[in-house]
């Protein structure tokens, strides 16, 4: 079936939507972007996600074409349009399309940015097998720019070492910098040592999950400790469980770091619980 999209203003059958060769998102990765997940037909964390985009904006100096009410109204139109239940919405602003290409911003005033949204339908996206056996992860050098905290469209690095991972036979890289893990290719990374959750603090150096604000403050309220620091691989190595969270995939346990085996390389604890308690809520509160 072919999938309506949005495009600056319009909803369209995906093979009509068509973006200038000259946007800046294609020329210059001048662009930001989210991703909201939709379970049982409603999106989660839809709130966060949005003061998070307006950051990115803020932080490049762009404007945000859309407001946050119709924002959520192209969300929800986009969920019944294409019959989602469980899936993703992708959103993504770029600085548009002026008459050629320049280094140089375009004048706001007279180049309209480009917004563009799709979904994708994951059914079952809640009960992935995967959660009950856990991912390996492999290290990687951090060969990124300085500010990740900003979720630009640049994720060509990210995707190599999605591909690193593929090659070696695991799941995702874990992205090292002067010695210390910074996170997952598309996820945030965390330790549990005596249950203990460790994970690093909020910097430039890492993106400011809005699945990891939700799973520490659930963390936090069933009682269990967070400790917010830097860590290497080779403590990850010697810790009791690990995992990611993403918009995505939630709590994702890790059972495997570099060849090294986690326990007895079945998810413990910790991960699965917090899985689960952030499912729970975040359908409560999803809209």
């Amino acid at each position: 079936m072919t999938r309506t999209v949005y495009l600056n203003g319009e909803y369209l059958p995906e093979n009509e939507a068509k973006v200038s060769i000259f946007d800046r998102g294609f020329l210059m990765a001048d662009g930001v972007y989210e991703v909201t997940s939709v379970l049982g037909g409603k999106l989660i964390d839809f709130d966060g996600h949005a003061v998070r985009l307006n950051r990115s904006l803020d932080e490049l100096d762009m404007n945000n074409p859309i407001s946050k009410e119709d924002l959520l109204e192209v969300h929800r139109e986009l969920v019944r349009e294409n019959k989602i239940v469980d899936g993703m919405i992708y959103l993504q602003i770029t600085r548009g399309a002026p008459d050629d290409r320049d280094f140089v911003f375009p004048d706001p005033e007279t180049t309209p940015q480009t917004i563009v949204l799709f979904t994708q339908n994951k059914p079952g996206l809640a009960n992935s097998p995967v959660a009950k056996v856990g991912i390996k992860v492999i290290s990687i050098e951090d060969a990124r720019w300085g500010r990740r905290d900003i979720k630009t469209v640049q994720l060509l690095y990210p995707s190599m070492g999605k591909m690193m991972a593929k090659k070696a036979g695991a799941d995702d890289a874990w992205m090292v910098e002067d010695g210390f893990v910074t996170e997952g290719t598309s996820n945030n990374a965390y330790i549990v040592k005596g249950n203990k959750i460790i994970t690093r603090a909020l910097s430039n150096d890492i993106l400011h999950g809005i699945t990891r604000a939700a799973v520490l403050r659930f963390a936090k309220e069933a009682q269990m400790e967070v400790e917010e620091r830097n860590f290497t691989i080779e403590e990850a190595m010697q810790a009791d469980e690990a995992f990611i969270t993403s918009a995505s995939t939630f709590v994702m346990p890790v059972v495997e770091i570099d060849g090294a085996q986690l326990g007895d390389r079945t998810p413990g604890k910790v991960a699965p619980r917090l899985r689960e308690i952030y499912l729970e809520e975040s359908i409560k509160k999803a809209i």
